[in-house]
Order: structure tokens, then C-alpha cells, then sequence
């Protein structure tokens, strides 16, 4: 049985009762989603979660404190994601990304920065890792590109943009593209993405080679359920069976499994 929270605030009460166990336990956290959003933003939404990053080696340590403190806890998908559960809130331990990139290691830890929440103080994960992680959501319910460009517009001129650039690797264009929406969203703020971050990109547009891998989907990658066609009916080869993406093959099928059938886009 959960513990009696206080009547007030209970989801508040529920999401310090965590962290101090997490803390307890000796397990590392970051802060992220909707709470971290909200600092580095100024936006704030109504939600029921809360979302701690944790790396992925934490997670059993992580679930056993949070049963231990009297909640149900348990991976939601094997690959990324573990939960914990209070009525009708609930904290998200994130380790990855659903599309099985964006590991949480410790350069998340090294560079994140401290924040008064809850009463406590909290580490909150770095914006360049949660632009990382946010720029792949593209689902057909679900698009965090607004979240990506709320990010660059409150903290561009403090990005580590060679950290940014190195994170998103050969998925360059990822990045290129929300930057491109970003000029267009904001006209009057296109300059606060530096000169030679726009320039190195598009250089690398412009002198893009033939790719040698042919029959690749990476849309697997920005959304589960909208490529399914290309991978199932039309022969492309799943991007996320390949080494980069940390999901097996059972982990594919449950992660697509979990689609509502009416998402699927055929």
C-alpha cells in the first residue's frame, strides 16, 4: 500500500517523498520535462508528472528505493522508461529516449545546473540535452518542436553549440531543421543562432555526398507509429535495428505494440 500523503498538494508531496528516497539511496537525478521546462522557459502546464533522468545502470537502484518507500515502480518499456505510480500522478524515471537514443550518461550530470524545487535544491538537466532529446518527438499526437524552440529562443546565447552539435552527431540535419524553424518562428531573434553554427551546417547540405546505405528509414527514429508503412509494407530497413539505437528486436515490437492502432499512419 502507497503511504498517506498530505490532502494538499498531493502530487507535490508525492514527487518530494521520491526524491528524498532517491536521495536516501544514494541514486543521481536531474530534473527534466514539464518542471525543468517551465525554469529555463517561463512556461508552465498542468501536468500530473514529473520526469527524473537518470542513467541507466541507477534504474534497478531507483525502483527498489521508490518500493522501498512504499510505491509501485516498474519498467514501462524496457529500453527507456520506468514509472512510478501515486493515484493519479506519477514520476517518469527516463533513461533514453524512446526511439532508444539520447542516453543519459555523465555529461548530463557534469553539466547541469542547480534549481529551487519543492523546497529542495535539484539539479536540472542541461538544455543542450533536452533540445537532444526533444527534437526527435515528432509524433502524430505528440510534437516537442515547440519545446525545442522555446529552449533555443531562452538560452541560445548561453548553448554550448559544440557540445549541441556533437551530441546530435550524424543526425545533423535534426538539429538543422529546427534551427530553420526556429528563423522562422522568431524573425527578430534568427541572430541569436550563432553565424557559424548555421554556416558549418549548411556547409555540410551543400557538400553532402550520396549516401552509400540505401533502403535506410531513420523516420523510426522521430516517430514510432508514422513510418510503420515504410518498414512493414515497403521494404525500408528500421534504423533503430541497427547498433546506434539500444533496443532489441523485442523491444521494437513491444514499443510498437503499445501504439493505439487508430495512430498509425498507413
Amino acid at each position: 500500500m502507497s503511504p498517506r500523503l498530505p490532502a494538499t498538494a498531493p502530487g507535490e508531496d508525492f514527487y518530494g517523498h521520491i526524491v528524498d528516497a532517491l536521495r536516501a539511496a544514494s541514486v543521481e537525478f536531474l530534473l527534466g520535462g514539464a518542471f525543468a521546462l517551465r525554469i529555463l522557459t517561463g512556461i508552465e502546464r498542468d501536468t500530473k508528472d514529473f520526469d527524473l533522468m537518470i542513467r541507466p545502470h541507477d534504474v534497478d537502484a531507483a525502483l527498489d528505493a521508490c518500493r522501498q518507500a512504499g510505491f509501485h515502480a516498474d519498467y514501462a518499456f524496457s529500453h527507456w522508461l520506468a514509472k512510478v505510480h501515486f493515484g493519479e500522478h506519477f514520476i517518469d524515471l527516463i533513461y533514453r529516449a524512446g526511439n532508444g537514443l539520447c542516453e543519459v550518461d555523465d555529461v548530463w550530470f557534469g553539466k547541469s545546473s542547480e534549481a529551487q524545487v519543492l523546497g529542495r535544491t535539484l539539479r536540472l538537466a542541461p538544455p543542450e540535452e533536452m533540445i537532444w532529446q526533444k527534437a526527435f518527438i515528432m509524433e502524430r499526437e505528440r510534437f516537442d518542436g515547440a519545446d525545442v524552440l522555446h529552449l533555443l529562443r531562452s538560452t541560445a546565447s548561453t548553448l554550448d553549440w559544440e557540445r549541441l552539435l556533437d551530441r546530435f552527431g550524424e543526425d545533423w540535419r535534426v538539429l538543422l531543421s529546427h534551427l530553420v524553424l526556429f528563423g522562422y518562428v522568431y524573425p527578430r531573434h534568427r541572430r541569436d543562432i550563432p553565424e557559424a553554427v548555421m554556416n558549418s551546417l549548411m556547409a555540410r547540405l551543400s557538400s553532402e555526398e550520396e549516401p552509400s546505405e540505401t533502403g535506410l528509414c531513420r523516420g523510426t527514429f522521430l516517430s514510432r507509429a508514422q513510418y510503420l508503412s515504410d518498414v512493414e509494407r515497403w521494404g525500408y530497413r528500421d534504423a533503430r535495428e541497427g547498433e546506434r539505437a539500444r533496443m532489441t528486436s523485442q523491444e521494437i515490437m513491444a514499443w510498437t505494440t503499445a501504439i493505439d492502432q487508430m495512430q498509425r499512419s498507413r
